[in-house]
């Protein structure tokens, strides 16, 4: 029955999109239709098969970048098909038939996909803008007030070679002369020793204070105890359901980060969300700053009375309208929050993207956050 659904879902996917560009209506010459026809009848198939090539145990980076792509292109097709409805039945309301209201939608669909589909992909290539934010952290000492934190999350680093792009997004990070930079997780979808070259330059980052990693859930689709090794040999403090303390002006503030949600599930020995096992030993008068891959964790955080959340995961929704979606999932899609009467959670919309490159109305981020005390 799951493998029924599934099809199920993905032949839906393909239809709508079809039917919306080439229905018998819209009268399009024969071998157009044809043309068509074969190419969604085939990507229906294909599709799964690349996905399995690529994201599977062969990792084939040039089937997983075609996959990729296809899941974006269609998904945008079948989103403005879905709204496309709503075209064909004003046509319809102000008496435009057949053949010209058909191909007056197929025109437009097809128009407005290429339209964001392109400025997606620049979107997705870019290099992240810079999102500045004042948080005040009732709890935190005065001689941390104006404490720079740079979060970077979901940089994603995987089949498109990006290694050029990690190397602007860190000169971007050092140009803001930070305290700390927080990476919430998912560094890449692959093992460390594929994506060492793109995730080099996190070598180069600065920070005052420290430079903190937390594993995402795409580590624990590869090797999270790689990654994590690896991030330590790149000069960063990996909180492994660990904290460190850091300290300015006389005030100390705790770091303390924890394993993806996920972790539990994973299989791999030792990795599992541990919030009592990255407090331990913590001053409990002390403001903590959480770093949590996903912004669910935050239900944990505020029982715990963590002053602030740092996650990722979201991507914003990345593709639109995939955020009504994402927020089934999670609490909160992108920005600043409060849970309970304490806990502020960070959501950050990420440097990168996963799988399709394409951001279509959820622009990339690095965010500059300064601390306030009261």
């Amino acid at each position: 029955m799951r493998t029924l659904r599934w099809v199920a879902i993905l032949v839906l996917l393909f239809l709508l999109p079809w039917w919306t560009l080439f229905s018998p209506g819209a009268g399009w010459p024969l071998p157009v239709v044809v043309a068509g026809t074969v190419l969604f009848a085939a990507a229906v198939p294909a599709l799964p098969v690349l996905m399995v090539r690529g994201h599977g145990r062969r990792r084939s980076d040039r089937a997983a970048r075609v996959a990729d792509t296809t899941l974006g292109v269609v998904w945008v097709l079948f989103a403005w098909s879905v709204l496309s409805l709503l075209l064909r039945l004003g046509l319809y309301a102000f008496g435009v038939g057949n053949p010209d209201r058909s191909r007056i939608v197929a025109v437009a669909v097809a128009v407005v996909a290429a339209a964001l589909l392109a400025g997606g992909y620049r979107e997705a290539m870019r290099l992240p803008r810079v999102k500045r934010l004042d948080v005040t952290v009732p709890r935190l000492g005065r001689g941390l007030d104006g404490t720079r934190i740079v979060v970077l999350a979901d940089t994603h680093y995987g089949p498109i070679d990006r290694a050029g792009w990690s190397a602007r997004v860190a000169g971007a990070v050092n140009e803001l002369d930070a305290d700390i930079v927080c990476h919430a997780g998912d560094i890449a979808d692959g093992t460390p020793e594929q994506r060492r070259e793109q995730a080099a330059p996190l070598g180069t980052m600065r920070a005052r204070l420290a430079k903190v990693y937390v594993t995402g859930n795409h580590e624990y689709s590869g090797e999270a105890q790689g990654w994590l090794d690896l991030m330590e040999e790149l000069g960063w403090e990996p909180l492994h359901n660990r904290h460190v303390v850091v300290g300015r002006g006389g005030d100390d503030l705790v770091l303390a980060g924890v394993d993806d949600v996920t972790a539990a599930s994973s299989g791999q020995t030792g990795h599992r969300a541990n919030l009592d096992g990255a407090l331990a030993g913590a001053d409990p008068d002390l403001p903590v700053l959480l770093v949590a891959h996903q912004p669910k964790y935050v239900a944990q955080a505020a029982s715990a009375g963590i002053d602030l959340q740092i996650s990722g995961h979201t991507h914003g929704g990345q593709i639109w309208p995939f955020h009504y979606l994402v927020r089934i999932d999670q609490p909160v899609v992108h920005g600043l929050s409060l849970h309970g009467t304490r806990t502020q959670l960070y959501t950050s919309r990420g440097a990168g993207f996963w799988g399709p490159p394409f951001r279509i109305f959820a622009p990339s981020e690095i965010t500059l956050l300064t601390l306030r005390s009261a």
